[in-house]
């Protein structure tokens, strides 16, 4: 298991809205958000049941974007180190 450089704030998501080519926000781990306490779940157990093919056996942490200007929600794998 590696870690995230986007959660550990050692780098930031660019990434530009495929709908308006307007920059997305970060909202961060795709998995935080499926109830109160997914959070603080361990990341290897959360990664089993996100519904992401082989994203802890790739080592890569979804995050969820954001469009701030028509809302367009998307996930991206973020590659861990």
């Amino acid at each position: 298991m590696g870690y995230c450089p986007v959660c550990n704030g050692l780098v930031q998501i660019k990434k530009n809205c495929p709908h308006c080519s307007e920059l997305m926000k970060d909202n961060g781990r795709y998995m935080d958000y499926f109830d109160d306490y997914s959070a603080y779940l361990p990341i290897e157990l959360t990664k089993q049941t996100d519904g992401i093919v082989d994203d802890g056996k790739n080592n890569n942490c979804p995050h969820i974007l954001t469009c701030t200007s028509c809302q367009h929600d998307m996930i991206v794998l973020i590659n861990e180190v």
